[in-house]
């Protein structure tokens, strides 16, 4: 036999599983080969972590930074934003970040909380205010439709936006330990859409409720002495108080004021491409803070009174109507005003189930 007439061995074909094998094998050296060159990266950039500030900004010196501190400013140093005129180290933002983090962002958390704590020693302690005659089963009409419908609206997005807006100052301390970066990035993403879309609308509402407010809620004398009294919690009887009493006039006019003053700062920090400096932005939001945790707490002793802590008051806001009992007691001019028009629950329960023009036509306009 010679090598013209020599047959080539026959090679023995690989089974399944030594196919699958050596693809494997294959696959686990290229990732090895990958994970190398990663981690020689991270071992370069690890040994050499000035190498990209020596690139970005070579040979810079002391007088550099001295010239860029005290605002002398070129077009080097010039920032990007619409007539600007900062320079790379921003003194104002450290002052705006010392302001939030070290005395906005405590002190009210302190007021919030605090407030929680003085509604929950107040029911404990002296408990829900319950009516001091009976009930007497008529009715006076006292919030139209229209009117309820107006508040649960402004009432249900200031919930909203004062608990989305505590979710973007404090949430990251609580949520993000507890959940994760994955389910904090979402809610805090919601968060800021939520907030800052439905922050406009709460506007618009707000001042719409304030116009049809303003007449039952102009200051009079008798308002100081329901002060002086408590409210009706020091001395004998209860002060005296029209439709709306000396604490809902009170928190008719924070509104009016503080509230105000939270929705313009609103718009501005919504809207910043209408050309406001970064000073304004910066002062628009420490504003803006302030006045909404002011406001989140003196909101929720206004949600408890008309609530959990005072007998029928929330009937006002979710059937229009108030028994004698109450209305007597807590609104005693208001009272003399209307008792006449004191119908009976069936009469009201006929109003509600037929003539949808009936409240319309009742002591109180919508």
């Amino acid at each position: 036999m010679n090598l013209l007439t020599a047959q080539a061995p026959v090679r023995v074909p690989r089974s399944g599983k030594g196919l699958a094998l050596g693809i494997w094998r294959l696959v686990m050296v290229a990732l090895v080969v990958m994970l190398s060159l990663g981690f020689t990266q991270v071992a370069v950039a690890q040994a050499e972590p000035d190498r990209e500030m020596r690139t970005a900004a070579p040979g810079i010196t002391a007088d550099q930074w001295r010239q860029v501190r005290s605002g002398e400013t070129d077009a080097n140093f010039r920032d990007s934003r619409h007539d600007s005129n900062y320079n790379l180290i921003n003194a104002s933002g450290e002052t705006w970040r010392t302001l939030r983090n070290r005395w906005v962002s405590p002190f009210g958390l302190i007021a919030v909380f605090g407030m929680v704590s003085i509604i929950t020693l107040f029911y404990l302690i002296i408990g829900r205010k319950e009516l001091a005659e009976p009930r007497t089963g008529r009715k006076l009409f006292r919030w139209s439709l229209f009117m309820r419908s107006l508040h649960w609206t402004v009432a249900t997005l200031f919930i909203t936006l004062a608990l989305t807006g505590l979710n973007l100052l404090y949430g990251k301390f609580v949520f993000r330990s507890l959940f994760g970066d994955a389910f904090w990035g979402w809610m805090i993403s919601a968060s800021k859409v939520l907030h800052n879309y439905l922050g406009p609308l709460f506007g618009i509402l707000l001042v719409v409720l304030l116009v049809k407010l303003l007449k039952d809620n102009i200051p009079k004398k008798h308002d100081l002495q329901w002060f002086k009294q408590g409210g009706g919690l020091v001395g004998k009887g209860h002060p005296d108080a029209g439709f709306a009493n000396g604490g809902e006039k009170a928190w008719y006019w924070l509104l009016a004021t503080a509230g105000i003053v939270v929705v313009v700062s609103g718009f501005v920090l919504d809207f910043p491409n209408y050309g406001q400096s970064r000073d304004t932005m910066q002062w628009a939001n420490i504003i803006h803070a302030v006045g909404a945790l002011g406001l989140t707490a003196v909101a929720l002793g206004h949600i408890y009174i008309g609530t959990v802590g005072t007998e029928g008051s929330l009937e006002a806001m979710t059937t229009g109507y108030v028994d004698e009992a109450w209305a007597k007691e807590h609104h005693n001019l208001w009272y003399e005003e209307v008792k006449d028009q004191a119908i009976s629950e069936e009469e009201v329960a006929a109003r509600k189930s037929g003539d949808s023009s009936s409240d319309v036509s009742a002591s109180r306009p919508s």
